[in-house]
């Protein structure tokens, strides 16, 4: 299996190139527009086509480089069940999986951040077992921190809260040697207080994360909505943009 991070320092987004080399089918996790043609080179290189590309939820502090993938390459894209785009793809529901290859992917409904988002747990059937050995996070567990619920709440950020704290809770049952793989890292204004150090495991998040310490939901959404950033510059028209699915020129 290969994997390939992506990291765009203005805003400080992930995203991730992987998948099965030996049967030559590559994904892409919530691609950015910008980096599309390094997607497009890196796949290249590796001697393997993009044949799918994930999106964890709609996003609303970048505009998503998925419909500039799939025009490019043909690539399926998948979205959350619930997403709300206004474009063809196929909606993963919760347990739902894909097969690239060797490289399995199943998704696992994680709400919170956004009403729908899944994050993607990745298993290796060459590692000999079907057990995952990342997951792909989205906005919901960050390293140091976990997604702020405001930023698709419509002006009511606690019950999507409180959905968090059972994402986060589903996340934590995994094994701790899982990596972690999310969609931001510190600088986003995605969280409060994100780690410089993108990438991480579960054991060491739930050790370490102090936004994972409440014992309780009533105090994880009342320490969560306290010290919220400032939203993202033009989210409305990123949004806006990321639900239509316009594939933006890139070069």
């Amino acid at each position: 299996m290969i994997l390939r991070p992506f990291l765009y320092e203005d805003t400080a987004c992930a995203s991730y190139l992987f998948g099965c080399l030996t049967e030559r089918r590559l994904a892409v996790v919530d691609p950015h527009e910008l980096l599309v043609e390094r997607y497009l080179a890196a796949a290249e290189r590796a001697g393997a086509p993009i044949v799918a590309v994930f999106e964890t939820h709609v996003h609303a502090d970048h505009v998503s480089g998925l419909p500039a993938l799939v025009e490019a390459t043909g690539a399926t894209p998948y979205l959350p069940a619930g997403a709300g785009v206004g474009f063809v793809h196929e909606q993963l529901e919760d347990g739902a999986e894909i097969a690239l290859g060797n490289t399995r992917v199943r998704a696992l409904a994680t709400p919170g951040h956004a009403p729908a988002h899944n994050a993607y747990l990745v298993a290796d059937r060459r590692r000999g077992d079907a057990e995952p050995w990342l997951v792909f996070t989205g906005d919901s567990l960050l390293i140091g921190d976990v997604g702020r619920p405001d930023l698709h709440a419509q002006g009511e950020p606690e019950p999507l809260a409180r959905e968090l704290y059972s994402s986060l809770r589903r996340l934590l049952e995994l094994p701790d040697g899982v990596l972690v793989y999310p969609s931001h890292y510190g600088g986003s204004v995605c969280g409060r207080a994100l780690a410089g150090n993108p990438f991480s495991t579960i054991g060491f998040e739930r050790e370490h994360n102090q936004a994972l310490a409440a014992l309780d939901v009533d105090t994880f959404v009342r320490e969560l909505l306290v010290d919220v950033p400032l939203p993202p510059a033009d989210q409305a028209a990123i949004v806006a943009a990321n639900r239509a699915g316009i594939a933006a020129a890139h070069a």
